[in-house]
């Protein structure tokens, strides 16, 4: 005879299998195509690590297809696609996909916002970034996911760099927003597809890049064609993030929503350490770079510069003038909060 308590048994494994065989569950696997910035030497640390784990987590319910840098689309091109739909999600800066936002200034290396790589999760979690930029991507169509702090710019070069004299002509492939900067030192940005550098620097188009630091230089390949690295830089982090197509965004199922999030922090913590340490140690171990310095008094003007470049953006827009405000105010904190936080 069945016992009560058996039966109750019994019926809970019944009830809680029964569901994983209705219709409404058998739905065919959620895919997404994504693109980075990167190319493939350096999607290997910056992007392939979170997407794998995604998809070995996710299983049968998503999928995401990550393509390299200009595969599916020009890198300027990566927001218009997005929004489109063409592909659904993207990793990159706001600058070098062209986004059309008040904030895309801000994005990739804005001068001197930040000195450190924590700067950058510390402005948008604790200072109101995250909301702005919410805001601003909601109104043309696209999820901004979270941003993160990546490597450092610095100026990998043919010739050595040792005052800002020796800047002037320098041909660099750099970010937008900084080459607009920079010019004011008679750098001449060029704009070249990512996969092209390399050769460009070998054939002389180039005489250097101000697109990272050093441990990219040596992870995709620049330290074997540069022979001088500049230990100053006109960014501690390069804030990246990543965004999605709001309407692909909103079709996840709240679960899938927060396990993209997480594979994103993933990411982003793996490059805080990656880059942190990467920088240190190939300054110190590295062999196919000599260092080079400007002297502070001299790389002083430089800084003097980003005061007056940060007033010529936040003039421009009300949301532009907000953003160098939050900078304003961060900087001014981390200052009076002393060492480590700030030096000098």
């Amino acid at each position: 005879m069945t016992t009560r308590r058996k039966f109750l048994t019994t019926a809970g494994v019944g009830m809680a299998a029964a569901p994983l065989a209705t219709p409404a569950l058998a739905q065919s696997t959620i895919k997404w195509r994504m693109q980075t910035y990167a190319g493939p030497a350096l999607a290997a640390h910056v992007i392939d690590p979170a997407i794998k784990m995604f998809n070995q987590i996710a299983g049968d319910r998503m999928q995401i297809e990550l393509f390299y840098a200009d595969q599916l689309v020009p890198t300027g091109e990566l927001f218009r696609a997005m929004q489109k739909g063409t592909i659904d999600a993207v990793q990159s800066d706001d600058d070098s996909m062209a986004s059309p936002t008040d904030v895309t200034v801000f994005g990739g290396y804005f001068p001197f916002a930040s000195r450190y790589s924590l700067d950058v999760p510390v402005l948008f979690n604790q200072y109101g970034l995250n909301e702005i930029w919410d805001e601003e991507y909601s109104a043309v169509g696209i999820k901004h996911v979270s941003a993160g702090s990546w490597d450092p710019c610095h100026f990998a070069t043919k010739d050595p760099i040792n005052s800002l004299a020796d800047l002037k002509g320098k041909r660099v492939f750099t970010f937008p927003t900084a080459g607009r900067f920079l010019s004011q030192f008679g750098v001449v940005p060029v704009t070249l597809p990512w996969e092209d550098i390399e050769v460009a620097v070998q054939t002389g188009e180039l005489d250097g890049v101000a697109w990272s630091g050093i441990t990219e230089d040596y992870t995709v390949g620049w330290a074997d064609v540069t022979d001088y690295f500049l230990t100053n830089n006109i960014s501690g982090a390069w804030a990246g993030s990543f965004f999605t197509n709001l309407d692909r965004w909103n079709e996840l199922p709240e679960d899938l929503q927060t396990l993209f999030r997480v594979c994103c922090d993933q990411s982003h913590y793996y490059r805080q350490w990656w880059y942190w340490g990467g920088e240190a140690s190939l300054r110190v171990n590295g062999d196919k770079m000599k260092l080079t310095t400007i002297p502070d008094e001299e790389w002083a003007q430089v800084e003097q510069a980003a005061v007056a470049f940060w007033d010529e953006i936040a003039a421009e827009s009300p949301t532009k003038a907000k953003v160098v405000e939050i900078f304003r105010k961060y900087n001014a904190d981390m200052q009076k909060a002393g060492r480590p936080y700030r030096y000098g």
